[in-house]
């Protein structure tokens, strides 16, 4: 499948700040990443390969690497050091190796530069770039301290608050923002009519 025919059907969220962030998102409120279809437009929706990149290589042990991944951020992003800390921060750095999809300019047919990558790329090389990612996040003192959860009920979706005087409190204004202020309305309709 070429991926500029995907569609945006599947609710994927490209808003926590940073391409590990993303991938975390794609468990909430169920698992995302259920074909490779869906992965394939999660990954062109990400930024990790420009629009029209071929992915017909891609195959279900892909869905096996971006999810294990996804745990192993996962646990580095929300846990302490402790049980499992040091295997998580091992795998991330394992796949952290592998070379990034090496992209090159080429002319549009308009003549303007436009990002292409030098072949299809490998899911070894894309999981390396979302561990890279992982790694500067988790490495950079700025940018973990403005790692939030959404305070919204039953929302586990992590963002980066990038927000002025950091005080973002949920992952979306509209979605788990909206929420809360649709259940603290109705809170105080019943208390006035009581």
């Amino acid at each position: 499948m070429a991926l500029g025919m995907a569609t945006v059907a599947y609710e994927l969220r490209f808003d926590a700040g940073r391409i590990s962030l993303d991938l975390l998102a794609t468990t909430h409120p169920e698992e995302r990443l259920d074909s490779t279809e869906v992965l394939c437009a999660w990954i062109v929706g990400s930024g990790l390969v420009p629009d029209g990149t071929d992915l017909t290589h891609a195959d279900p042990s892909w869905l096996v690497g971006f999810r294990e991944l996804r745990g192993r951020i996962g646990q580095l992003v929300r846990g302490a050091p402790g049980h499992g800390y040091d295997l998580a921060l091992a795998h991330v750095n394992d796949v952290a190796r592998a070379a990034p999809p090496a992209p090159r300019a080429v002319r549009d047919e308009d003549g303007a530069l436009v990002r292409e990558l030098d072949g299809p790329p490998g899911c070894a090389a894309l999981l390396g770039a979302i561990a890279r990612d992982a790694v500067g996040l988790l490495t950079d003192p700025v940018a973990r301290a403005a790692i939030r959860e959404c305070e919204g009920d039953n929302c586990p979706i992590v963002y980066l608050d990038t927000s002025r005087g950091r005080r973002r409190r949920w992952c979306s204004s509209e979605v788990c923002g909206n929420r809360e202020r649709v259940a603290r309305h109705r809170r105080r309709a019943a208390l006035s009519r009581t």
